[in-house]
């Protein structure tokens, strides 16, 4: 299972970095959202998957912790995904003011000549 997961992580970094250096924003665009699933798969699954674990123990008394999942990588995925997304929206802001400015969505404002 750890190589299908790493290998699926492999798989979404390159193919984000293959759209990064592509002409046009959209694709520069869906690029970073596809680095950004896999950092935050990545992130997720060093805290490790468990099964039949619940994510808290609510109670009177202090659970032992390795009863319970990790939930700091929970934290830090939630709060890049926020962020991911806010990051994405600034970006969606400048793309459609380049666009405006200069009339095309090519990453350095020109068309190749055809």
């Amino acid at each position: 299972m750890e190589a299908v997961i790493a290998l699926s992580i492999g798989v979404l970094f390159g193919s984000g970095i293959w759209l990064i250096l592509r002409p046009r924003t959209f694709q520069v665009l869906m690029g970073l959202l596809l680095m950004s699933y896999a950092v935050n798969l990545f992130i997720f699954v060093m805290g490790r998957l468990w099964i039949n674990r619940p994510p808290l123990t609510i109670g009177k008394t202090l659970p032992d912790p390795s009863t319970i999942a990790d939930p700091l990588p929970q934290a830090l995925v939630l709060t890049a995904i926020v962020i991911g997304f806010a990051t994405t929206a600034l970006f969606l802001v400048v793309m459609i003011g380049a666009r405006g400015l200069t009339g095309t969505d090519h990453v350095d404002g020109k068309e190749p000549d055809q």
